[in-house]
Formats: C-alpha cells, structure tokens, sequence
C-alpha cells in the first residue's frame, strides 16, 4: 500500500532520482523477501522483512524524495 501512495518527486535523470531509484529497488527487494518467506511459512523473517521495505519507502518520504500525500499514518512525513 506504501509503495502505490507514495510518488517521486524528483524530476528524471537528476541526481535524487537516481538515489530514489536505489531506495525503491532496496523497498521492491525486502517486499519480494517477504513474500518469499511467507509462501515458506517463516513468518517471523516475512514480518522484518516487509517492515524493511516499509522503512525504505518512509525514509524515500520523509527525505522528501517521495510525496507521501499528507498520510501520516502511513508515514512520518517531513
């Protein structure tokens, strides 16, 4: 849900966008993990490793990389 809320922000090809681009694969990554570890019933580790790519895409957020829409539920906005 974070990942579909939150939209870049910074213009294509400039320096930011390139870090979000590194940010968002890092997110893509640990929810991918965490699908992986769930289909394989180890819960505990699909649990971390979803929380890691929620962290990634907050950070995307509140380093202003990423527009969270005014959610502060969802992310600790700027």
């Amino acid at each position: 849900m974070a990942r579909q809320k939150a939209t870049p922000i910074p213009v294509e090809g400039s320096p930011e966008a390139s870090q979000l681009k590194i940010m968002l694969r890092m997110a893509d990554d640990y929810a991918s993990d965490a699908k992986h570890f769930m289909e394989n019933g180890d819960y505990v580790r699909a649990f971390g490793a979803i929380n890691y790519a929620h962290a990634w895409i907050d950070a995307g957020v509140k380093l202003r990389l990423l527009d969270g829409h005014g959610d502060d539920v969802l992310f600790t906005l700027p």
